[in-house]
């Protein structure tokens, strides 16, 4: 069998002919799974040794308990069947006590996954056999179903995008918009390298709808100019939240609309915009191209993964390492300049190549390499810290990120690293996929070691099962890495978070008020287990129904040896009270309580006038004041003080404005006088005095 992917670089034997282990017996942890879902896939389809580009988008309601519903997908590929326009589906699942599942859809596919400590999960396809079917990996989230309107994709965004024609020539495109939540993208600028010629974009028009506001499926155009002539695309896309879109080009795939699939991400811009400030310190790059090498080995995929560090004022320092051309390169110490725009637009340039970058946030940005290997990839902060084997350790869902060729085989599992230096293990179990047929459960193990020192994080892997095999790693945080393999059809390689096997359940999440005024106030959440915490901690992963409302955080660790943990949930205003679900989960149990979010009250009110009617009496007769507020009198009613300056008018200390009414009446009683005179009436409440002049005549 041709070597896999993934650390598992040609090392397996085949002990597993069939879907076993995890795969085979009932879903004991269906429940990680459970909530709606939005997805993405990449991947190649092949027959009889002619491949071609396919990729879907789309939705689920997955139960907890093994079931699929309200499922909906586009795909789009070459050749007849190849394309889907909302298509529904239903499905089942199963997740083992591993964490790995398989899940079957009744269209006739089936995916292997790995599910995230998050709740999200990474999956590859699994039906391809005897040199037929399609290899490819994407990625479940679950979304934010309040997010499912035109109204609520607004504000600047940046996005990326890249696949290949129907002659398998790659293309990649990046850059920036912004929505004003009607339909409309302004402000458009963008770059493509489209099979090695690269140029930029200008936006002449786009525009946007969500066209079914119950499955969050949505329409974009892009028009632009491109070689000085008009030219279109068109994306369908499914929403994960107000700030995350996945997209994919709906063209008919040819030579001028190639088959693009990504993400668009909201721009965190600060104030003023971006600029050279906006990188700043270290961040780790991993990008995919498809390169045309000699020597016998035809067309194969390349691979990236480095850490660049930026001064923040224009220049940096790149070490990176790469597959190209089937083997494997490092490169270190190369000083490059950058310049960013106020849009996010990044141009960078380093040993005589250049990329283009469009920022989402700090350190985080697209990326596009001006080359005929037509990089593409994504840039993120690196976590601050030195990086050593200590970094990796625990459990982690690994898989392999967009295949470039139908000769690339896939994987997802879930592995185990023990930290331990000077030389660390790592351990696993990994689902994989080739064109030559699926393997379930195959077993994994590798040792690796990661230096802080030159390219902080770096680390290298040496696959000690099966055939053998080698990697190189770059460390994003203690919860994230990447890496490139020594395949000879190398992708980059993903590895996050996962849940760890429990020892106990999740018993309850409580929160604490469970009613706050939005944006004044937050909540404290507080999970409790079934039993103390194992040795490291135990992982509850957190998640919000809103989170433009209620925000958590992805995760709160109950510590060893306890039972309970306490997180924050914070809250943003709100028009009218609104009711928002968090939930808690680990070790196959999910639970949730119910948070409601409370418009703040209005402002006390104020003094808005004091009148007498009459203005002038006689001494002995009486006025009467009327006081008014700006407002309704808050509940208890407002005391509004009063006085006179002259004991010939005489008036209560205060008069009571009843609650919800906005004056009240009080009398004047004047004395007889030997001349006439005056007397100032004031009235004062909530830090404002309004007066009155009443004339007492002789």
């Amino acid at each position: 069998m041709r070597k896999l992917i993934a650390l598992l670089i040609g090392c397996f034997a085949l002990v597993l002919s069939s879907t076993v282990q995890a795969q085979n017996v009932p879903g004991v942890s269906n429940a990680e799974l459970n909530g709606d879902y939005a997805f993405t896939f990449n991947g190649i389809t092949g027959n009889g040794g002619v491949s071609s580009v396919f990729a879907a988008v789309g939705r689920f309601t997955a139960d907890g308990a093994g079931n699929l519903t309200n499922g909906e997908l586009d795909t789009n590929g070459v050749g007849a069947g190849a394309t889907a326009v909302a298509r529904t589906f239903t499905g089942t699942y199963a997740i083992g006590a591993d964490h790995r599942g398989v899940m079957t859809l009744d269209i006739g596919t089936k995916f292997a996954f790995a599910m995230i400590a998050n709740g999200n999960a990474q999956f590859i396809e699994f039906d391809a056999v005897g040199g037929s079917g399609t290899i490819g990996s994407g990625t479940m989230e679950k979304v934010d179903t309040t997010a499912y309107g035109t109204a609520k994709i607004t504000g600047d965004y940046a996005f990326g995008v890249a696949g290949f024609d129907n002659s398998n020539n790659r293309a990649a495109m990046v850059g920036r918009f912004t929505s004003d939540g009607a339909g409309t993208l302004t402000n458009g600028a963008g770059d493509v390298n489209a099979y090695g010629s690269v140029s930029s974009l200008p936006f002449t028009s786009a525009n946007y709808t969500v066209s079914n506001t119950a499955t969050g499926r949505g329409a974009m155009t892009l028009t632009f100019l491109f070689g000085g002539s008009p030219a279109t695309l068109n994306f369908v896309f499914y929403i994960v939240n107000a700030g995350k879109l996945f997209a994919m080009e709906r063209d008919a795939v040819a030579s001028s609309t190639p088959l693009l699939n990504g993400v668009v991400l909201r721009q965190q811009s600060p104030a003023g915009g971006f600029s050279n400030a906006s990188l700043n310190g270290n961040m780790v790059i991993y990008l995919t191209g498809l390169s045309v090498c000699g020597g016998g080995i035809g067309t194969v995929p390349k691979a990236v993964a480095g850490l660049l560090a930026a001064d923040g004022n224009g220049t940096f320092n790149l070490n990176f390492d790469e597959n190209y051309c089937s083997a494997l390169a490092s490169h270190t110490g190369l000083l490059g300049a950058y310049i960013v725009a106020s849009n996010g637009r990044t141009s960078i340039t380093v040993g005589g190549n250049g990329l283009v970058g469009y920022l989402v946030g700090l350190n985080q940005t697209f990326l596009l390499v001006s080359d005929s290997n037509v990089l593409f990839g994504f840039g993120e902060p690196q976590a601050a810290g030195s990086f050593t084997n200590s970094a990796v350790k625990g459990a982690y869902a690994g898989f392999t990120t967009t295949p470039a060729t139908f000769g690339a085989d896939v994987f997802s599992g879930e592995f185990t690293a023990d930290g331990a230096s000077p030389t660390g293990n790592i351990t696993g179990t990994q689902d994989t996929g080739a064109s030559s047929g699926p393997n379930s459960g195959v077993a994994f193990n590798a040792t690796y070691s990661v230096s802080s020192s030159s390219a902080n994080g770096r680390g290298t892997m040496t696959v000690t099962s099966g055939s053998g095999g080698s990697a190189v790693a770059y460390v994003i945080s203690t919860s994230k890495f990447v890496a490139v393999p020594s395949d000879p059809n190398p992708a980059v390689l993903l590895f996050e978070q996962a849940l760890p096997p429990p020892t106990h359940s999740l018993s309850s999440l409580t929160l604490n008020p469970t009613s706050v005024i939005g944006g004044a106030q937050s909540s404290t959440g507080t999970v409790t287990l079934s039993g103390p915490a194992p040795a490291g901690g135990a992982q509850v992963a957190l998640s919000s129904s809103n989170p433009t409302t209620a925000n958590v955080p992805s995760s709160v660790t109950v510590a060893a040896g306890a039972t309970s943990a306490t997180f924050t949930v914070s809250t943003r205003t709100v028009a009218s009270s609104t009711t928002v679900t968090i939930f808690a989960a680990y070790g196959g149990a999910t639970t949730s309580a119910s948070l409601t979010v409370t418009p703040a009250s209005p402002p006390p009110p104020t003094v808005s006038s004091l009148t007498l009617n009459p203005a002038n009496v006689f001494g002995g007769q009486s006025s009467t004041g009327t006081v008014t507020l700006t407002g309704p009198a808050p509940a208890g009613g407002a005391q509004v003080l009063l006085s006179s300056n002259n004991g010939a008018a005489t008036v209560p200390s205060s008069v009571i404005v009843p609650a919800g009414a906005t004056s009240a009446t009080f009398t004047v009683n004047t004395s007889f006088v030997l001349i006439s005179t005056s007397a100032t009436i004031s009235a004062s409440y909530n830090g404002t005095t309004r007066t009155a002049t009443l004339g007492v005549l002789l």
